[in-house]
């Protein structure tokens, strides 16, 4: 009955892989430690040419649901406590994703990076956009005293 079983098992061995789906999840957060997030009231959040509007508009509902005063545009403005970049990369499997966003908080004087955090969700784990920036901001914000 199992004679047949050491030529099949191999082939297991070898076919599964292909039938098990990728779960990768990374969630990251760092803080510079001269940092002091605390001090910043007015953030403003330069918007990739090349964004629809969806990314910068939610980073923009969660920085003001932080209570910040929080404007956006491509330009970088020089009376505000921080400017605030992002990278967001999207996939397709069988619909659009984000696959991964990167949101950064800089001095605006400088450009240096205070804070920064990463999301990355495939698609087994993926997320929806809203979920991706509050776990990247959220992230931030636990590294801070």
């Amino acid at each position: 009955m199992f004679s047949g079983m050491p030529r099949v098992f191999p082939m297991l061995v070898l076919v599964a892989p292909l039938f098990t789906g990728c779960a990768v999840n990374r969630a990251t957060a760092t803080l510079d430690p001269s940092a002091n997030l605390n001090t910043i009231k007015t953030v403003y959040v330069v918007k990739i040419p090349e964004d629809d509007g969806i990314v910068d508009g939610l980073i923009v509902k969660k920085f003001q649901s932080k209570g910040y005063t929080v404007t956006t545009g491509t330009d970088k403005p020089a009376n505000v406590d921080a400017l605030v970049t992002y990278v967001d990369k999207w996939m397709w499997d069988i619909t659009m994703y984000m696959l991964e966003l990167n949101i950064t908080i800089r001095d605006p004087k400088t450009d240096f990076p205070l804070a920064s955090g990463d999301s990355l969700h495939t698609s087994l784990t993926r997320k929806s956009p809203t979920e991706m920036v509050d776990e990247v901001v959220d992230n931030i914000y636990k590294q801070v005293k």
